[in-house]
């Protein structure tokens, strides 16, 4: 019962949180730890969060993502991804979850990511969500898009943008309501192998924008610590990373003043070097 009455809580008066992946959330454990920054990190992750930068991701690798939300798992989101590398450019595939039994969302992306030289890459991602509300009210589902990019400007310092659902379809006819087009700009800097900025705007077109800032620094080969900040709604994060092998174990947690603790975990695997 006192889950349930902080979940309603949280529905009623922090509407962001419900809608995780209408919102386009960023995905994985990297992302999470730095803030929520995302489309400057070329990882298999890339699938979900910028599909420009998996041009430049020419690994074959899958990974799995969870993330409790606030310690609730009504709100709970669940993700999994898999690229694969070809000459003719990047594939890649990506599955999201998001709630229980009594609301639920889903995405599913098909993308497609190509590197142009050294220094740029475009990618686009073809998406099916899917919104399903206790039985009585059924379920809907909607077909869009997203599209990325991301160059290096100057030697290590990159530039990328991303846009998610720029046509604005409509989820239902009832108030016309329409999933929001989200943009996102940022700039990442590579100061060296170990060490790792970047900043990043967001503007959903229903609310103010938001920034994000990031970074990352590898203590040891095996060994990643990463921390991050981000506006609207405030929050802060903090993550490590352990490599062993084929593995990467990504563990993070994100504070919000109002409303505590959000950890996340991911496990990733490459197959290929």
């Amino acid at each position: 019962m006192k889950n349930l009455t902080i979940f309603l809580v949280i529905l009623l008066c922090v509407p962001f949180s419900l809608h995780a992946q209408w919102s386009n959330t960023p995905i994985g454990g990297s992302s999470s730890g730095m803030g929520g920054i995302s489309i400057n990190v070329q990882d298999v992750w890339s699938v979900n969060n910028n599909q420009g930068a998996l041009g430049f991701y020419d690994h074959m690798s899958a990974g799995i993502y969870y993330e409790n939300r606030f310690g609730l798992k009504e709100l709970s989101l669940k993700s999994a991804v898999f690229t694969l590398p070809t000459s003719s450019g990047n594939f890649g595939v990506s599955v999201n979850h998001f709630g229980n039994t009594n609301y639920s969302e889903l995405k599913f992306g098909l993308a497609y990511g190509k590197s142009f030289g050294e220094h740029f890459s475009a990618g686009v991602q073809l998406d099916y969500l899917s919104t399903q509300i206790t039985a009585e009210y059924g379920n809907s589902g909607v077909i869009t898009f997203e599209i990325g990019m991301m160059a290096e400007i100057i030697e290590n310092l990159f530039l990328a943008g991303h846009v998610f659902n720029p046509i604005q379809v409509s989820l239902a006819d009832y108030n016309e309501e329409k999933i929001p087009s989200i943009f996102k700009l940022g700039l990442a800097y590579k100061y060296s192998e170990k060490l790792f900025t970047s900043f990043e705007i967001e503007k959903n077109i229903n609310h103010n924008p938001a920034f994000h800032a990031g970074m990352e620094y590898q203590i040891i080969e095996q060994l990643y610590i990463r921390t991050g900040i981000a506006t609207n709604p405030g929050r802060y994060s903090l993550g490590f990373g352990l490599k062993f092998n084929k593995f990467r174990l990504d563990i993070a947690s994100t504070y919000h003043q109002t409303l505590g603790l959000t950890p996340q975990a991911a496990i990733i695997y490459q197959f290929s070097e």
